[in-house]
C-alpha cells in the first residue's frame, strides 16, 4: 500500500504543482508584454491565472497523499518530514496570499485603459519575486523528499 500511496503522492505533485509552477512563472513576463503591446496577451494572462487557480485546488491532493504515505512509513515525527510540511504550508500561503491575488489585481489593472506600463512592471516584479519564492520552497521540499536526512526507512 505504501508504494501505491507514494506513487499517487509523486504523481499528484507532478501533475498539480508542475502546472502552477509553470503558469505562475510565465505570468510576470506575459504581464510585462501586455502592458507594452496590448496585443491580446490579456487572454494569455487569464489562461495562466485559471491554470494556477484550478491546479492549486487540485494540489491539495499532494499533502493528503504525502501524509498518508508518511503515516504508512511511520515517519510522521521525523524532522525532514516536519520541515517539508512547514515549507509546503509556506508555499501554499505564498500561492494563496500573494500569487493568486496578485494575478487577480493584475488582470483587473490590465482591463483598465488607465493602467500604466510602470504599474504593470511593478506588479510583474512583485509576482516574479513571489513566484520565485514559491518555486524555491517546492524545490527544497522535493530535495528533502529525496534525501530525507536522518531517515531510517531505507525506502
Amino acid at each position: 500500500m505504501t508504494k501505491i500511496l507514494l506513487s499517487l503522492h509523486v504523481l499528484a505533485a507532478i501533475l498539480a504543482v508542475g502546472p502552477v509552477t509553470v503558469g505562475a512563472s510565465m505570468f510576470p513576463g506575459t504581464l510585462r508584454r501586455t502592458a507594452r503591446d496590448r496585443d491580446g496577451t490579456r487572454t494569455t494572462l487569464q489562461t495562466l491565472h485559471r491554470i494556477c487557480k484550478v491546479y492549486a485546488g487540485i494540489g491539495i491532493a499532494v499533502p493528503i497523499f504525502g501524509l498518508a504515505t508518511a503515516s504508512s512509513l511511520g515517519v510522521l515525527g521525523d524532522a525532514w518530514l516536519i520541515t517539508s510540511i512547514v515549507l509546503t504550508a509556506t508555499a501554499a500561503g505564498v500561492l494563496v496570499l500573494l500569487i493568486l491575488p496578485g494575478q487577480d489585481r493584475a488582470l483587473t489593472d490590465t482591463a483598465s485603459p488607465a493602467e500604466t506600463p510602470s504599474l504593470a512592471h511593478e506588479t510583474a516584479s512583485r509576482l516574479a519575486l513571489a513566484t520565485g519564492i514559491f518555486n524555491l520552497l517546492w524545490a527544497t521540499v522535493t530535495v528533502l523528499m529525496i534525501i530525507r536526512p536522518g531517515s531510517t526507512t531505507g525506502a
